[in-house]
């Protein structure tokens, strides 16, 4: 084997023989008498038996001893799959199960304050309590609730309440934009918005009185406001509001000295809307159900990442992004969810692993933008801090670089379990990631997740193994989708995923599986670079390209245009703003021939002050090539769901100097 493919990390025997996996695979061989000799064996029974590997979930997690259900998979077609039909499962209640006086439901941290904690007894009550506002407000089941919030106890707290009187959950972050904001909430007609009064970030404070008040200007349904009053205690808006919203605020609603009362709701009955980033048109929004939240839930953060109930459980995320869905789920494991409200590189790169020390947290769940960040500070967490109880740290958001797995290893986790994860908002979970079960290798995601039918696909629908084709989930999983906001007969719900391979869903990234299961995703099949018919991944180039000394974030398009050429730019970020000379472009060039082949050397190589991304940090290489295309900036995105917004412009400016060039040549 070479080097480079040795094991990071390898499993132990606590992991073959204490891990949640593990101890399932056991209760299999036990009570089904099924016996799998490995992960690769067990997940293939997963992907292909649905109705045992599921019923198992629901048993091993006792779900049986709150409800029954006719059948397991009573219709297995996608979209439309109908899961555990008959059944009925609350997920505020399935939350709030788990309450013990050993531990705490949450700790939370500010970038400057101490950490609180919130223990289960105090979480349910303030459930309760807000729960018994909203049925005063009148809400009920079929209802949505809006959040404007951000990563405070209060939003955990009115999730969970939202979910107990079965109304619909649906949230932003207040670093998004007003106009992004409306272009989410709008669509879900909330009855009530949750928002609070600002928050700080950076060090800085960020007053959003004002915005609330254009909030409920621009959504006409809203008949009642609760604001949180974090920033500006006994607060008031900044601006006159409409007179026919109710105000009312966080603070001061009154006790009910009662438990929380849970609405009855069946399996399928809407528990949120996720939204996609809204980059490419605008945004979607993803119904996902309870019982399937549930299960999937569950099972991902169980079987998959290995949380248990000892676990202090910190995803660095805003309420925007659908980790922080996944973050909350946490409590259906009666782990202690840790909530950062803050900025991850306050008071510097390494803000994260300082909460991490403050709140003793054990599974860290990070973006991989953010870990590179850190590795070229030169920063070393693992001598600096005292991050002893850290046991695994969770990767997501983008590809990462080779030398970026080998310095969590070095400087960050020594002794952990680095859990590289891919998935998204689509399903609220991972469909490829970790296990106690497997090994890490730099580079690789361990393996397909249980349960979850992946494939890599050609274009003729055939499975491909050791070559990049599109990523495929041959048959259904609990959390997808119910359905989109306002898409009568499904129509952008299929399009968005079964018009490519009808009745297959197809993820929209590019992915090589090997025989080990081991897999690579290599971005997005919508941005695939395709030079002289070789099909390219623009993580290929990214993992190459920053490597380069002197470069520190790079974006490369590949861009069909109308005379029939193809152009492909490569636009670099230098270190400390350095010039991009030619004896860096030769070696950026010099890399990417002798890595990866000489078809994809850029035909341009353009310094660039930043690359835009998307809050998740995905970089915008979509709606970049669109600009270069030739389409306006308001029609690619949007102020606050992108971050340096401003350089949409500077790639429009840079087309319309590539088109004025190309016409006076004509001339």
């Amino acid at each position: 084997m070479n080097t480079e493919d040795e094991p990071l990390w390898s499993p132990g025997r606590r992991e073959l023989e204490d891990s949640n996996v593990a101890v399932f695979m056991e209760w299999l061989a036990e009570t089904r008498g099924l016996d799998f000799p490995d992960y690769a064996t067990l997940w293939r029974w997963s992907a292909t038996d649905l109705t045992g590997f599921w019923s198992a979930v629901w048993e091993f997690y006792g779900l049986d001893s709150v409800s029954g259900y006719d059948e397991v998979l009573a219709d297995a077609t996608m979209p439309g799959a109908r899961w555990f039909t008959g059944a009925r499962l609350n997920f505020a209640e399935r939350c709030l199960a788990q309450a013990t006086d050993v531990r705490p439901a949450l700790v939370s941290v500010t970038e400057d304050g101490a950490p609180v904690e919130t223990s289960w007894e105090q979480l349910r009550r303030d459930v309760a309590d807000a729960a018994a506002a909203l049925r005063d407000m009148g809400v009920g089941p079929g209802d949505c609730v809006a959040g404007y919030l951000t990563n405070l106890p209060q939003a955990v707290v009115a999730l969970l309440a939202t979910a107990a009187v079965g109304a619909v959950w649906t949230a932003c972050s207040p670093d998004f934009g007003t106009p992004s904001v409306l272009a989410r909430l709008g669509q879900a007609r909330p009855a009530v918005l949750v928002a609070v009064d600002g928050y700080r970030y950076g060090g800085k404070e960020y007053d959003r009185r004002t915005t609330v008040a254009e909030l409920l200007h621009g959504l006409p349904t809203v008949r009642h406001l609760l604001l949180i009053d974090h920033l500006f205690p006994g607060t008031t808006l900044e601006r006159p509001m409409r007179s026919d919203v109710a105000v009312r605020v966080w603070s001061a609603l009154p006790t009910t000295e009662a438990a929380p009362v849970f609405a009855d709701v069946p399996f399928d009955h809407p528990l949120w809307i996720l939204w996609s980033s809204g980059t490419t048109g605008i945004p979607k929004g993803i119904v996902q159900g309870h019982g399937g939240i549930v299960v999937e839930l569950l099972k991902a953060l169980g079987l998959g990442v290995d949380l248990r109930p000892e676990d202090r459980y910190l995803f660095v995320t805003s309420t925007s992004w659908m980790v922080w869905n996944f973050l909350v789920g946490g409590l259906l494991h009666g782990s202690t969810v840790v909530l950062y409200d803050g900025s991850p590189t306050h008071p510097d790169a390494a803000g994260v692993w300082r909460v991490a020390e403050r709140t003793r947290a054990t599974v860290v769940g990070v973006g991989a933008a953010y870990l590179a960040a850190v590795e070229r500070s030169g920063l070393h967490p693992a001598a600096d801090l005292d991050l002893g109880a850290l046991r695994s740290v969770v990767q997501t958001g983008s590809a990462m670089a080779r030398s970026t797995w080998h310095w969590v290893y070095d400087r960050l986790a020594p002794g952990g379990r680095l859990q590289s994860i891919c998935g998204g908002t689509d399903v609220c979970s991972a469909l490829a990631g970790g296990s106690p079960l497997l090994p890490v290798r730099a580079g690789r995601i361990s393996g397909p997740c249980l349960g979850v039918a992946l494939a890599s696909w050609d274009d003729a629908g055939r499975p491909l193994t050791g070559e990049q084709g599109e990523l495929v989930v041959r048959a259904p999983l609990p959390s997808m989708p119910l359905r989109f906001v306002d898409d009568p007969d499904d129509i952008r719900y299929r399009a968005s995923y079964f018009d490519t391979y009808p009745g297959v869903w197809r993820h929209g990234d590019w992915i090589t599986i090997d025989k080990d299961l081991s897999l690579v995703v290599s971005g997005r099949s919508d941005s695939t670079l395709n030079r002289m018919g070789v099909r390219m991944g623009s993580a290929d180039i990214y993992s190459v390209v920053e490597q380069v000394p002197g470069v520190v974030d790079s974006l490369v398009v590949g861009v069909e245009l109308d005379d029939g050429d193809y152009y492909m730019p490569l636009f670099v970020v230098t270190a400390d703003g350095a010039a991009l000379d030619d004896g860096l472009r030769q070696r950026i060039t010099a890399a990417i021939r002798r890595e990866l082949s000489p078809r994809h050397v850029p035909d341009a190589i353009v310094p660039v002050p930043a690359v835009p991304r998307t809050v998740t940090g995905k970089k915008l290489e979509v709606p970049v090539k669109r600009i270069l295309q030739g389409a306006r900036v308001a029609d690619v995105g949007s102020e606050g769901a992108v971050t340096h917004f401003g350089m949409l412009s500077w790639f429009a400016d840079f087309a319309a100097r590539r088109a004025a060039d190309a016409d006076a040549g004509q001339r």
